[in-house]
């Protein structure tokens, strides 16, 4: 008999890593269409109205090394969905967006945000 886990199987929240919560708030505001949210603690950002999982940016004090160097997202681990792939490649990159990928299998791209973390859009 396997024993019922007291955690449940739903992603809540996706925490960012990000240099500067102010500059990538208004990043992710362009690129995700993100209208309101709100600051805490001086290091946070929590956006309101995410479809799915929510999404936290983080400047992440605690997390940093000695150095007071943050973390990277250096694989692909977080997915934005779309539903015109095509149209948010080309969105992206005339906002001068990073792009790791071209559009592949007409399915998804690879992206960088403004701290280097890769991250992905896919079609829905």
């Amino acid at each position: 008999m396997m024993i019922k886990s007291p955690i449940k199987s739903k992603i809540n929240l996706v925490f960012i890593p990000v240099t500067d919560v102010k500059k990538a708030q208004e990043w992710y505001s362009k690129m995700l269409g993100i209208t309101e949210g709100e600051f805490h603690f001086d290091h946070i950002f929590v956006a309101d109205h995410m479809e799915g999982a929510g999404l936290i940016l983080d400047s992440m004090p605690m997390w940093r090394d000695g150095n007071g160097k943050l973390p990277r997202i250096n694989v692909p681990v977080i997915q934005f969905g779309t539903d015109n792939i095509h149209e948010s490649y080309q969105y992206m990159k005339e906002n001068g967006v990073e792009l790791v990928t071209e559009v592949q299998h007409n399915q998804f791209f690879v992206f960088k945000d403004l701290d280097d973390n890769m991250m992905m859009v896919c079609q829905d």
